[in-house]
């Protein structure tokens, strides 16, 4: 079969590899129909996300056709149209029945301290083969997999693998409630699900940054409150909106790969910092490999988590959903104490909320194919990722369609 297999810093490839096969009664084999690139994926080909091994299929979303199911699989059978979710947990654990998936004690193969377990990733998270591929191996299907209605189309589905469902996480990790003003940090397009998870969630009033004309019109076109932190400083226009307060809450969608302002006042401000976030970058992609202007790692690791802790009131609450790699260790935490602030971050627990969110697609409460901006066929797959990652305007969401 096809598939984007990752081969180093900056080398991925569509490569042919062997068919994946049944290795435990707890697993099944879909035929992927859709699947998609991620910003998570961009962190292994970038760097900022370390330990990947050669040959590892890359991806985490994917939409699918059961073809076969380990005798342990009771829940489904061949035909069946499922969305796979893209952390794993195994259903039985302590952490499984109490909803978080994310932290399994079970699935992932290096150990219950090894943390999440997920398709595509990093040897710490498995490695399990990913999902921008033809058919995939997928490891305790009764609980990673989730039929699809009837009603709801693959391409509606496939933004409820994870992007959906993690935005969603985020605005719970905020601790978004009635009346809430809240800011979201990036306008891609987790951030696009955040800005509508948020107002689902009961914000009055939601702010968007970032700092790419598609993606902040997508934003303002939902009715949020948009900042070019080109053109403005995005701390002191919150505080200008909020006459002096603050949000209560802040959702960053960003994190390590954030980037400075080029022009404007935060350019200025940021500039002042330049070493600080160089030092930064060398710690959070030491062995990156860029190509001229493709594949560069974030040159501001720190910014976005500065911004949150900078914009929001005393005593609101901050979500990280943005990924922050294992040993990047920056954070103004005696900001965020003093302003009695609480953060709280993770890995979205995917198996807790698609069921829901896929009901919510389902009754028309909200279409996820707004979002897609790019449909490719799978042997456009790099030239995807090669736009995606150079922030090209009116990249929002790639869509690789497999069948």
């Amino acid at each position: 079969m096809k598939a984007v297999v990752w081969h180093g810093l900056g080398d991925i490839r569509l490569d042919e590899v062997p068919d994946p096969k049944l290795e435990e009664p707890t697993d099944a084999i879909i035929r992927i129909t859709r699947s998609a690139i991620c910003g998570t994926d961009l962190h292994m080909v970038r760097g900022t996300m370390p330990g990947m091994r050669e040959g590892t299929i890359l991806g985490h979303e994917a939409v699918g056709v059961v073809e076969e199911t380990g005798p342990s699989v009771r829940g489904f059978s061949r035909g069946d149209r499922v969305v796979v979710c893209s952390t794993m947990g195994c259903g039985n654990c302590a952490y499984c029945r109490a909803g978080y998936y994310a932290q399994c004690d079970v699935a992932n193969p290096q150990g219950p301290t090894a943390g999440t377990c997920f398709f595509g990733g990093p040897e710490s998270t498995g490695p399990v083969d990913g999902l921008q591929a033809e058919y995939a191996r997928i490891p305790y299907a009764a609980t990673t997999l989730v039929r699809i209605p009837d009603s709801v189309t693959d391409d509606q589905a496939i933004l409820v693998s994870d992007i959906y469902p993690t935005a969603w996480f985020g605005a719970r990790l905020a601790e978004v409630s009635d009346g809430d003003t809240v800011l979201v940090l990036g306008a891609g397009i987790v951030g696009q699900f955040a800005i509508a998870s948020a107002k689902q969630q009961g914000a009055s009033r939601v702010f968007a940054v970032d700092g790419i004309n598609s993606r902040l019109n997508r934003a303002q076109a939902q009715n949020a409150d948009i900042i070019d932190f080109n053109a403005e400083d995005p701390v002191q226009t919150v505080r200008e909106l909020t006459r002096g307060i603050g949000v209560d809450r802040v959702i960053d969608a960003v994190g390590v790969d954030a980037t400075r302002p080029v022009t404007g006042p935060a350019a200025e401000k940021t500039a002042e910092q330049a070493d600080t976030f160089e030092r930064e970058r060398e710690q959070a992609a030491p062995e990156s490999k860029p190509e001229g202007k493709q594949w560069l790692p974030g040159d501001a690791p720190s910014l976005a988590a500065r911004w949150a802790v900078e914009s929001v009131a005393k005593a609101g609450t901050i979500g990280v959903i943005g990924v922050y790699p294992p040993g990047f260790d920056v954070f103004p935490f005696g900001d965020l104490m003093n302003k009695n602030l609480t953060m709280h971050a993770g890995n979205c627990n995917h198996r807790r909320y698609v069921p829901k969110l896929l009901n919510l697609v389902a009754t028309g409460t909200i279409d996820p194919t707004a979002f897609i901006t790019q449909s490719e066929p799978p042997e456009s797959a790099i030239d995807a990722y090669r736009a995606f990652d150079r922030r090209d305007e009116g990249w929002l969401k790639t869509v690789l369609e497999v069948a």
